[in-house]
C-alpha cells in the first residue's frame, strides 16, 4: 500500500486518531519523534483557550514494537483532554436529554455547506469534525514521515512571512526558516515578530482574527521524486492539494510562485552550472521542482491562510430553523493560527514527499530501501550528474 494516512475523531470527542498506511519496516520511531511537532502545533502568539487546556502527545496503539516499525500500519490516538467537559453533549450513545440543536451557521466555515450535503438540523456534527483539531492527526503522520525523511538528509522546516498587513521577506524568511521556532510568530526576524504580534492584539481587541502566509523548505530532497509522465504523480499537484486541504488555506506557491508571471522567461529559468564536476543551479525560483519532480534544490512550498471563520464579533447568518437573519454562532477560538498553520504544513510536505521518496525507492524494509536509494546517488555521482 502506499504511504498515506486517514484520521477519525471530532474536536470535543474522546481523541484523534491516525492510521498511517504504508511505512516500512525497520523504521526506527519513538513517541518524541511525533510528540516534538504536536507541540509546535500547540505553539503561537494569538492562540486561542483550547491550548491551555490540552497537552497533545501520542500513544502508539498498532505498528510500533520496541522502538521500531513493524511494516504494518502504523495506528496513534492524541486524546481530548476537554472531552471531559463535553461528554454528555459528544456522547456516542444516545442520550435522555440531548442538548438543543445549534442552527446558526458560520460565514466562512463548513457549517452550511455540510449541514445541507448531509441533511443535518445541528450544525455541531459539522463543526466537529471540519474543527482543525483534525490537524493533531495530521502532524501525527507527519512526524512518522519527518523520521522515514530525516534518516536520508531531508530536513523540512517553515517560516511564518505574513500576519495581516505585516510582512518579512519570503526570500529571507526561505533562507531563515529554520529559526523561526525562537519567535512566538514563527518569524524569524525579531522586530518584524513584534510587530506582528502588535498586529495580533489589535485584532484580538476588535474581537476579530487575522490570516497570513508561510513557507515550508524541505532540504536534502534527491532529484527525480514524482513524475512528468502521468499528471498524478506530478509533485507540486499532490503538495498543492496537500497544502490546500488544510484547514483555511486559499493558495499555494512554488518558489517566486505568482511573481513569475510578471518576469520574462530568462529571468525565471534556474539555469545549470557545471561545478566541480557536477552539475548545479544558478538559483532556485522554481523552488525546487522542475516537470512534476524534484531537481535536488531546496522545496520551497508557501501558502496563503485567511482569517479562521470563528470571532467574536458575531456576523450575519440565517437561522436554519426559523429562516430569520440573525448573528453567527460563536466557539471558543484563535485570534491568528497562521503559526501552528505552518507547523501543519510541514507535516503535509513532510507527508508528500515521503510517498514520492517510497515510490522511487521501495516501500517494503529500511534496509533495502537505503540500498536502492544509495545505489541511485552512486549513479548519479559516477554519471557527473549529482545534485548540489
Amino acid at each position: 500500500m502506499r504511504f498515506g494516512f486517514s484520521t477519525a475523531g471530532e474536536s470535543h470527542g474522546p481523541g484523534e486518531v491516525t492510521l498511517v498506511h504504508g511505512v516500512p519496516a525497520g523504521l526506527g520511531l519513538l513517541a518524541e519523534d511525533v510528540d516534538r511537532d504536536l507541540a509546535r502545533r500547540q505553539q503561537g502568539y494569538g492562540r486561542g483557550g483550547r491550548q491551555k487546556i490540552e497537552k497533545d502527545k501520542v500513544e502508539f496503539l498498532g505498528g510500533v514494537r520496541h522502538g521500531y516499525t513493524l511494516g504494518s500500519p502504523v495506528a496513534m490516538l492524541v486524546r481530548n483532554r476537554d472531552y471531559a467537559n463535553w461528554e454528555h453533549r459528544m456522547s456516542p450513545a444516545p442520550v435522555e436529554d440531548p442538548p438543543d440543536p445549534i442552527t446558526l451557521p458560520r460565514p466562512g466555515h463548513a457549517d452550511l455547506a455540510g449541514m445541507q450535503k448531509y441533511a443535518f438540523d445541528d450544525l455541531r456534527n459539522v463543526l466537529e469534525r471540519s474543527s482543525a483539531r483534525e490537524t493533531t492527526a495530521r502532524v501525527a503522520a507527519g512526524g512518522v514521515a519527518k523520521k522515514l525523511l530525516s534518516d536520508f538528509g531531508v530536513e523540512i522546516h517553515s517560516a511564518v512571512y505574513r500576519i495581516g498587513t505585516v510582512a518579512y521577506p519570503k526570500e529571507r524568511a526561505v533562507v531563515d526558516a529554520a529559526r523561526a521556532d525562537e519567535s512566538e510568530v514563527r518569524c524569524p526576524d525579531p522586530e518584524v515578530s513584534e510587530r506582528m504580534k502588535e498586529e495580533i492584539d489589535a485584532a484580538r481587541y476588535a474581537r476579530d482574527a487575522l490570516g497570513g502566509e508561510f513557507v515550508v523548505v524541505a532540504h536534502g530532497c534527491p532529484p527525480g521524486l514524482g513524475s512528468y509522465v502521468d499528471w498524478r504523480d506530478k509533485v507540486d499537484a499532490r503538495l498543492a492539494a496537500a497544502i490546500l486541504s488544510i484547514n483555511a488555506m486559499k493558495g499555494v506557491e512554488f518558489g517566486m510562485g505568482f511573481g513569475l508571471a510578471a518576469k520574462r522567461s530568462s529571468e525565471v529559468q534556474d539555469e545549470i552550472l557545471a561545478e566541480n564536476g557536477h552539475l548545479a543551479r544558478a538559483s532556485n525560483r522554481l523552488g525546487g521542482i522542475e516537470g512534476g519532480m524534484t531537481n535536488g534544490e531546496p522545496v520551497v512550498v508557501s501558502a496563503a491562510m485567511k482569517p479562521i471563520s470563528t470571532i467574536a464579533k458575531q456576523l450575519r447568518t440565517v437561522d436554519i430553523s426559523t429562516g430569520e437573519e440573525t448573528k453567527a454562532f460563536k466557539e471558543r477560538a484563535d485570534s491568528c493560527a497562521v503559526p501552528a498553520a505552518a507547523v501543519i504544513g510541514e507535516s503535509m510536505v513532510a507527508v508528500v514527499l515521503a510517498e514520492a521518496f517510497l515510490e522511487k525507492f521501495g516501500a517494503d524494509n529500511m534496509t533495502d530501501i537505503r540500498a536502492a536509494h544509495d545505489s541511485y546517488a552512486r549513479r548519479l555521482a559516477e554519471a557527473g550528474v549529482a545534485a548540489r
